[in-house]
């Protein structure tokens, strides 16, 4: 068991929140992204010994015993801003364009002021004539399905989903290893350079789903386990994660996958390691993990199950 030390991102729309929730520390700068898990050359989380991807790159079993890649690079949001309304492609698109993979990503709400929500995808079905033309205007929100949301909500976002977080979210996000991101429209806002930031509407409209939205989040209900209750919040390709609310001793050993442990809150100890809110774990495919204590955990593995 490893436990990380995050990448931390300042982007335009990003606040302060992180510093007094997790005791991160950006130098007076925003804290937009924390990328707590993650081998993405745009930003690796590294280790009392190295980085996390020099790690799975001595360990090739570690992800799993196929020796598979590591497929998810996940992360803290605070939006003090809306971000913008973007889209990422599958993972084919990425591969041929941008050299890199697709994206589908989970939100899970760790915040929310009041009246905070997210767009995901489309309110109905509509066509690239019609959102091309309310991007122009600047009316795209207009098409978009509006979901207000509360802390411990969840949602899984496909790749091909339109979608835009919400001022006054923090998000955990779990997704795809890559950082491929096509904007779409973005209030008019410029970047640090004064400049109106790129946006990519071109490849944008060759991979949305113009569909009206569908949610295949399928989060399950709380089961008893020794140690507290634990749920499932999502599935999909690439990932399975679940919602552990520890209270006690909780133990697993996965000899298919690597696990992700993410504390959402509360304090205690991973195999004797004291936690904290925010800390984040990497254990290893077949190592056995234990966590002692009280709190919110998201653990996240590859999905082995086949099951979406």
């Amino acid at each position: 068991m490893y436990l990380l030390k995050p990448v931390l991102k300042d982007y335009i729309w990003g606040g302060y929140k992180f510093k007094d929730m997790f005791g991160r520390d950006n130098g007076g700068k925003k804290i937009s992204e924390s990328w707590e898990v993650s081998v993405h050359p745009d930003g690796q989380s590294t280790y009392e010994g190295g980085t996390l991807a020099e790690l799975l790159e001595n360990n090739p079993k570690a992800v799993d015993a196929k020796g598979s890649s590591f497929p998810v690079l996940i992360k803290y949001i605070d939006a003090a801003q809306n971000l913008s309304v973007q889209v990422h492609p599958d993972d084919a698109f990425a591969r041929r364009e941008e050299n890199d993979n697709g994206k589908t990503e989970m939100w899970y709400i760790l915040d929310a002021e009041e009246g905070a929500g997210i767009y995901c995808g489309f309110k109905r079905d509509t066509n690239e004539e019609e959102f091309l033309k309310k991007v122009k205007d600047g009316t795209v929100e207009e098409l978009l399905n509006f979901i207000p949301v509360k802390k411990g909500d969840c949602f899984l976002i496909e790749a091909g989903t339109v979608h835009a977080i919400g001022a006054g979210c923090v998000i955990c996000e779990v997704q795809q290893s890559s950082n491929v991101t096509y904007r779409v429209y973005d209030y008019n806002r410029v970047g640090v350079d004064g400049k109106p930031r790129q946006l990519h509407v071109d490849k944008a409209i060759k991979v949305i789903n113009f569909k009206a939205f569908e949610d295949h989040t399928r989060s399950g209900s709380y089961v008893n386990v020794q140690g507290g209750k634990i749920r499932k919040l999502t599935s999909c390709k690439y990932f399975s994660c679940r919602e552990l609310r520890l209270k006690g001793s909780f133990g697993e050993c996965n000899k298919q996958s690597f696990t992700a442990i993410n504390v959402l809150e509360g304090e205690g100890t991973a195999n004797g390691i004291p936690f904290r809110k925010g800390d984040s774990f990497f254990v290893a495919c077949g190592e056995e993990f234990e966590l002692k204590g009280e709190g919110l955990i998201l653990l996240t593995n590859e999905n082995t199950e086949g099951n979406l």
